[in-house]
């Protein structure tokens, strides 16, 4: 069963933040395989971002971060970027300062 995709309108600034097209082009198409299977893909997280997943993309240099609702069959993205382990851009650290900030599903 096909779940649909909601996009943030943070992850759609992430996005926009994205210089190389076809790195955001790449994205949005990772962002659509996730209406299959969702639960199959990528990781959980741990920590303030528990409850969420994680999937690679772009050469595994970028994470899209999202969070399953099966009852409603919605894959809800919050999280769009590059992956720079103790970076200030890193997508983790910004989503996680996000969420402490009380941005939320």
């Amino acid at each position: 069963m096909k779940y649909s995709i909601k996009v943030t309108d943070v992850v759609k600034q992430m996005l926009g933040e994205i210089l190389d097209k076809r790195i955001r082009e790449e994205i949005a198409k990772r962002i659509d395989k996730l209406a299959d299977e969702p639960n199959l893909q990528g990781k959980p997280l741990k920590g303030i971002l528990a409850g969420y997943r994680s999937v690679r993309a772009v050469g595994q240099r970028y994470r899209i971060v999202y969070k399953v609702l099966d009852n409603n069959l919605v894959v809800y993205v919050i999280g769009a970027g590059i992956r720079k382990e103790g970076g200030k851009d890193d997508i983790y650290t910004r989503l996680q300062k996000l969420l402490k900030r009380g941005f939320a599903t």
